[in-house]
């Protein structure tokens, strides 16, 4: 009795071991399988699209909000950051060739979404909105608006949004309804002065030089953002530039009347500059060289056959 029950047990344990064996060769042969599939699937996968991926990458703002847990400050600081971190990659890909007021060639299709869902987790966060005023205008500026009235509903008496807003309605030219945006701002408490005044040149002189430069001023010196602040600053020296292509236009064009033909050098009207008190370069040893030199220190492109100036292309004064 005691040998047959003991020879079953036996029999037992080594079909279990068997059965064991086989299974685990399965599972081997499975895995095997499975890794070769997905080497062949990894070599012969068509390309991803980036935009694709990329937008995958983050829940909207209401779905963030239910899921941060009570630290909405914390997550939207995040994903301020990750705003930040997305347009800087994009920038260092570009070889920091584009400028912050010219970014519509870096196809920033998830900065809104990024902007969108911080300030969704923390409505009172005012750079996000100061900074989304300035940089989306370029790429959607329906979504720049749509953040900015988002900041002010959330934030009714911050004037400084209503300035990035009238200054987008200014830049595409509703001088109306951006004279009436920066009158509203200009009742808030704390609000300058000067808002009160852009709003009275927005429709007596819409689009002038005097309009702009006063806003790039005043953007300027409000800047909390230092990127926000260098765009406003390079718009000024693009101000200057255009006034003084302007006078050396007027000079080309006297001298083009009495010569009859244009100048092959800046050489051959330099005194003409001098004596209109224009911006003139020097060599390595301080000698004059008879060249005008755009508000950043390049010299201008003389434009020979036409009797015109230009922005030399590796100038940093905004072209456009």
């Amino acid at each position: 009795m005691r040998d047959a029950a003991s020879k079953e047990r036996n029999e037992a344990r080594a079909a279990l071991k068997k059965q064991t064996l086989l299974l685990s060769l399965v599972i081997v042969v499975g895995l095997g399988a499975v890794a070769l599939v997905n080497r062949w699937l990894e070599i012969n996968r068509p390309p991803a699209d980036p935009a694709l991926e990329e937008e995958r990458l983050y829940v909207n703002g209401n779905a963030a909000r239910r899921m941060s847990l009570g630290f909405n400050g914390l997550i939207a600081d995040w994903y301020w950051m990750r705003s930040l971190q997305y347009v800087g990659r994009k920038l260092i890909a570009q070889e920091d060739k584009v400028q912050l007021d010219n970014l519509s060639s870096l196809n920033l299709k998830l900065l809104y979404p990024l902007l969108d869902t911080a300030t969704t987790l923390d409505p009172q966060f005012i750079p996000v909105y100061e900074y989304g005023g300035v940089v989306l205008p370029e790429i959607n500026v329906d979504d720049a608006i749509k953040l900015l009235r988002k900041g002010i509903e959330n934030n009714p008496n911050e004037w400084r949004l209503f300035h990035h807003l009238g200054y987008i309605y200014w830049q595409r030219k509703d001088y109306k309804t951006a004279s009436e945006v920066y009158a509203l701002g200009a009742k808030l408490p704390g609000a300058p002065a000067w808002m009160e005044a852009i709003s009275a040149r927005m429709l007596a002189e819409g689009g002038s030089r005097n309009t702009a430069r006063e806003i790039y001023t005043r953007m300027s010196e409000q800047a909390t953002d230092p990127e926000i602040k260098r765009m406003a600053d390079l718009r000024l020296l693009q101000l200057d530039s255009f006034e003084e292509r302007d006078v050396i236009r007027g000079i080309l064009a006297k001298y083009a009347a009495q010569k009859g033909h244009c100048p092959a050098n800046w050489q051959e009207i330099s005194s003409l500059l001098y004596e209109a008190n224009l911006r003139m370069g020097e060599d390595e040893k301080g000698k004059p060289t008879g060249e005008p030199v755009d508000p950043a220190g390049t010299p201008y492109v003389l434009v020979k056959d036409k009797c015109d100036v230009d922005l030399n292309p590796s100038s940093q004064v905004p072209y456009k």
